[in-house]
Order: structure tokens, then C-alpha cells, then sequence
């Protein structure tokens, strides 16, 4: 009995103000964040007639590709909050509210589409997107259109922006009812809003499994409309589970080096996040990459091989190598043992590690240009002489600037909320055993 009131003391003082709510102390680097944003795009706009690209292409596909980053942050951090309500999931009340912050991005992500908007109302849309004009398409490759207008029904604009309008609709609306829900369980302790939250995971879980396929089909898949992989919505999942894992990670940490959350995140709770980012972002990722590969590459089917093939030609096999070893190989030796995992440090460079891999992996999903008589070509050696000189733009400024410009715009939003609210939830029924939390 003489132990209660010291262990009371001592949860009062781990949840005290100072320790769990981040205050004035991230006022200056939400405003480099800002700052930078606004910088960066400014910067890309400004300077991609400068480097190429007919009539905006580059610019709206280094957009595309900075925007799926961002997104898939959030999209995972989001994955993390359902799977957490899921599966009853005590040990990570801790680490939820970062995660629950960063999801909450999606409320607002969808102004980062705007763009594609303006280009599908200026009829420039088929500039990234060769569906969005039939007869455009079938005037410079014919052959990729005999495949897409059989896709017409779907492949649409009005449709399209319909099912946008859904994806963004049902994030926006499942990222608002966990954290609100969170929060109502900080200040009252309501078990009944606990519950529900458990309750609606399982719908939750496959809305969101739903919106993120589809998603991918739509806005990265359809970038060559004439090729398909029903495996292609399992791989966007893996690429946001790699940054959201990530992300979240590196939140806490810096939270914690900030003074935030100390007693409350400890190295068992990085433990955890670091088996997820190694399940999730690297085994299950190299998984789904090489059984994706394997199906189509021995399958051998034209329409669906020139993508690979595209991505083998030119310096492209330098990037697809950078992705075997920097996604896979290297992380996987790196964090395979539960040392790694239980180090701030370590587990902090690997997680900003990940995020750069998981930004060239898309990069190289959205940057190559499948030429169009690669599917009709029947001499692998021509080929590759052929396209040699390939190169990839990887250099390019204009990549680096408008990363500096959504993900400045990204953190900026980021900080707002992590200043706004509580850092964890302080009277959720399980925060004890989660402060408690050692792995076995």
C-alpha cells in the first residue's frame, strides 16, 4: 500500500505539461519548415522550364512523385492507428498520438492534388496521364491505345476525379475519427469511446485497404495504362507502411530529444516500431517487389514486361540495383537484431534511411517513360543498344527542390499539430501497462 501513492507521483510527473505537450519549443522549425516549403516550390516552378520537360511534364511528375511521398507518410501512420485499435494493442498508447498527429495530414492532403485539377481543367492532364486523351493517344502510339480503350469504362476523367474525391473523402474522415476519438479518451477516460474505436478498425481496416489500392491503380499504375498488376495496390501498402513506420520513429525520437515524452517511450516501445518497420517496410516490401517481378517477367507477357523492361534499360538498372541493396539488403542486416531496434540513434538513421529508399522507390515508379515500341520488340540485345543513353534525371534540380517544398509544407502542417495537442493519451485505460511495456 505504501507503493500506490509514489507510483501515482510518478505517473503524474511523466504526464505533466512540460512532458507531454510540445508547447512553444518547435516554433522555430515549423517556420524554417514554412519557410523552406514555400522556397522549394517557388523554386521548381520558377526553374523547371530551365531543365527540360515538354510543356510542364517534369514538373507535374516530380509533383506527383514528392506528393505520393507525403501521402504515403501519412497513409501509413494512418495504417498504424487502425492496426493498433485492431488488435487491442496496449503497448503502443505511447506512440499512438504521434502517429495519430501524422495522420491527421490527410484532413488537408488533398490541396497538394489541386494541380492535376488545373491540368485536367486546362485539357493537359494526358501530359502525365495518356488516358486522359484517347485520341491523342491514338495518334502517337497506337498500339497502347488498342489496350486502353478496352480500360475506357474506368479509365476515365469523370470517373477518375470521382473515385479521387472518395480516396481523399474516406482518409480524411477515418484520420478525424481516430484522433478525435483519442482525444476524447485523454480527457475523460471514456471506455465507451475506447470501445468504438475498437469497433470501427475492422471496416476502418478494409476502407482503407480499398481507397489505397485503388489509389495506386489510379494515380501511379495508370501512368502506363497499358500495363496491369493486380499485385500493384499490395506494393503501394508496403511503401506507405516503410514511411509511415519511419516517420513515426523519427517523431518520437525527436520528441524525446526535445525533452517530450521521457518515461513514456522507452527502448522497448522502439523495439516494436522498429519489428514493424523491419516486417512491413523491408522483408514484406522485398516480398511483394521480387513476387511482382517474378509473375510478370516469366510470364512474359508484352504489355506487362515493358515496364520492367523500361526500368532495365539505359542508367535505370543503376536505380533498380540502388533499390535491391538500399531497400532490402542493407537495412535488413542492419536491423535484423533487437540491438539496433533498442538504440534512439541507430533506429533513427535507419528510419531517415528508409524514407530516402522508399523516395527513390518512387521515383522510380513515376519517372520512367516506357518507349513506345518496347512492347512490340523481339531482340533483347536491340533493345537495350537502342535506349543504351537512357538517362534517368535523378540530378535534376527540380527533384530536389520540390522535395525541400511539399515535405517543408508536409512538416510544417506536422509540427502545427503536434503543438496543438497532447503528445499521448493521458487517461487511456491502458497507459499503464503501455508505460509498464517490456518485450519477452
Amino acid at each position: 500500500m505504501s507503493h500506490a501513492p509514489a507510483a501515482e507521483n510518478s505517473m503524474d510527473s511523466l504526464l505533466g505539461t512540460e512532458n507531454t505537450r510540445l508547447g512553444a519549443a518547435g516554433l522555430s522549425a515549423r517556420r524554417a519548415a514554412l519557410v523552406l516549403g514555400v522556397i522549394g516550390i517557388g523554386l521548381s516552378v520558377l526553374a523547371a522550364p530551365m531543365f527540360g520537360g515538354d510543356q510542364g511534364i517534369l514538373l507535374a511528375k516530380s509533383w506527383l512523385q514528392v506528393f505520393l511521398v507525403v501521402l504515403s507518410i501519412s497513409l501509413g501512420a494512418l495504417f498504424f492507428v487502425i492496426i493498433q485499435h485492431l488488435t487491442h494493442a496496449a503497448w503502443s498508447v505511447t506512440v499512438r498520438r504521434p502517429a495519430e498527429l501524422i495522420a491527421s495530414n490527410l484532413t488537408w492532403i488533398w490541396v497538394l492534388f489541386l494541380p492535376f485539377a488545373v491540368m485536367a481543367a486546362t485539357g493537359k492532364l494526358y501530359l502525365i496521364f495518356p488516358w486522359a486523351d484517347l485520341e491523342h493517344l491514338r495518334e502517337h502510339n497506337p498500339g497502347e491505345y488498342d489496350l486502353v480503350v478496352k480500360k475506357a469504362a474506368y479509365l476515365n476523367q469523370p470517373f477518375f476525379w470521382i473515385r479521387a474525391v472518395v480516396y481523399f473523402g474516406v482518409w480524411a474522415m477515418l484520420a478525424r475519427f481516430f484522433l478525435k476519438g483519442s482525444l476524447e479518451v485523454g480527457e475523460s477516460g471514456s471506455e465507451a469511446a475506447e470501445a468504438r474505436l475498437s469497433k470501427w478498425a475492422g471496416p476502418a481496416a478494409i476502407l482503407f485497404g480499398l481507397t489505397t489500392s485503388f489509389a495506386a491503380f489510379d494515380w501511379i499504375m495508370s501512368l502506363s495504362p497499358g500495363w496491369f498488376s493486380t499485385m500493384f495496390g499490395v506494393y503501394f501498402f508496403a511503401a506507405c507502411a516503410t514511411t509511415g513506420f519511419s516517420a513515426i520513429i523519427i517523431c518520437c525520437v525527436l520528441l524525446q530529444r526535445s525533452g517530450r515524452l521521457k518515461g513514456l517511450v522507452t527502448a522497448e516501445h522502439y523495439q516494436d516500431l522498429g519489428k514493424l518497420l523491419f516486417g512491413f517496410g523491408i522483408v514484406f516490401w522485398a516480398y511483394i517487389a521480387f513476387s511482382q517481378y517474378m509473375l510478370i517477367w516469366y510470364a512474359n507477357i508484352p504489355e506487362e514486361t515493358g515496364w520492367y523492361l523500361a526500368r532495365q534499360l539505359g542508367n535505370w538498372p543503376i536505380l533498380s540495383f540502388a533499390l535491391l541493396f538500399g531497400h532490402f539488403i542493407i537495412p535488413f542486416v542492419g536491423l535484423i537484431s533487437k540491438w539496433p531496434k533498442r538504440m534512439p540513434k541507430l533506429l533513427v538513421f535507419g528510419a531517415v534511411w528508409m524514407i530516402a529508399f522508399a523516395w527513390l522507390d518512387f521515383f522510380w515508379l513515376v519517372m520512367p517513360v516506357i518507349p513506345h515500341d518496347l512492347a512490340y520488340a523481339t531482340d533483347y540485345m536491340s533493345v537495350v543498344e537502342a535506349y543504351r543513353d537512357t538517362p534517368t534525371g535523378l540530378l535534376n534540380p527540380i527533384h530536389l527542390t520540390m522535395t525541400v517544398g511539399l515535405g517543408g509544407i508536409f512538416l510544417w502542417a506536422t509540427l502545427n499539430r503536434l503543438e496543438r495537442y497532447p503528445l499521448v493519451c493521458r487517461r487511456d485505460p491502458w497507459l499503464r501497462n503501455a508505460v509498464a511495456f517490456e518485450n519477452q
